[in-house]
């Protein structure tokens, strides 16, 4: 019996293993939180010329086991999102990632959630248009509102932007209204961007493309 794609890739690679072969774990943030590109700050030594070499060495290694076709990655830390293909990026796209906040249920002691993106190996598994939110519970009692009965209260359109990509258990890729916010870790899970980049994001992306949340 053939395995699951993401346990073969998941396991032929390892998420830190796919990370260095990306060059992700080379490049460390600066204050601003975007990539650095000018060189390690003032009073910071530079990797010695050993390491640098031996770093380079497992990069070429690894990037030779990278998806050969289209992948998203999304770095929770500094709210990136890239579309990649092997070592090309084909997107850098700022995103809004989850708080990691806690919400305990009022009435049921013991029972919460904890709003934080899930990382690891996914696929998209779904490519949705004009998508509506049918909301959870939490989201009433985060307001402080009572859970209607009447499913048709649940349902809000036009606040997930006009697509939406799914990879398992209730998240997805979206759109957002609150693009002010698109940088930092304000969502309750899921991966917010912009119009413009949900466009092209859902263009490049199919059923199956791998997702690869750190």
């Amino acid at each position: 019996m053939s395995q699951p794609p993401a346990m073969v890739w998941g396991r032929r690679l390892g998420l830190a293993a796919l990370l260095a072969a990306i060059g992700f774990l080379a490049a460390p943030a600066s204050q601003s939180g975007d990539l650095r590109e000018d060189g390690p700050p003032a009073g910071v030594q530079p990797d010695p010329p050993a390491h640098r070499a031996r770093l380079a060495s497992l990069q070429r290694q690894l990037a030779q086991q990278a998806p050969g076709g289209i992948y998203i990655v999304v770095d929770t830390a500094r709210n990136r999102l890239y579309v990649k293909r092997r070592d090309e990026t084909l997107l850098t796209a700022v995103a809004s990632t989850g708080s990691g906040t806690i919400l305990d249920h009022p009435g049921r002691p013991g029972t919460q959630w904890i709003f934080d993106t899930p990382r690891g190996v996914f696929f998209i598994q779904s490519r949705l248009t004009n998508p509506v939110w049918v909301k959870p519970d939490w989201a009433f009692l985060e307001e402080g509102l009572e859970v209607p009965k009447d499913q048709a209260d649940r349902v809000e359109s036009g606040i997930l932007g006009e697509y939406a990509l799914g990879f398992g258990k209730g998240y997805f890729i979206h759109g957002t209204l609150y693009t002010r916010l698109l940088g930092r870790n304000v969502t309750h899970g899921c991966i917010r961007l912009n119009d413009e980049d949900l466009r092209t994001v859902y263009r490049l992306a199919k059923v199956g493309t791998p997702l690869l949340i750190f």
